[in-house]
């Protein structure tokens, strides 16, 4: 069973930025793996020299208060 609120005092929502790499991937490992979920897509952009990307990741126990992703349904 997850906890009510993530460990380390972490935020219940976190947007996970950074260079499109193993680094940024292990990252967003590392939060699934502590028991965040994934929220919506990811994005990215390019800043001239790398790809950025993002990851928005929830704690579950937020996760009927927030609004979900347009274009997810269910």
């Amino acid at each position: 069973m997850t906890s009510s609120l993530p460990p380390d005092n972490l935020p219940t929502y976190r947007l996970l930025t950074g260079p499109d790499d193993a680094s940024f991937c292990r990252r967003v490992s590392e939060a699934l793996g502590m028991g965040y979920k994934l929220y919506g897509s990811p994005s990215a952009t390019f800043n001239g020299q790398n790809v950025i990307v993002a990851q928005a990741i929830v704690w579950p126990s937020i996760e009927g208060a927030i609004a979900k992703p347009t274009g997810q349904d269910g």
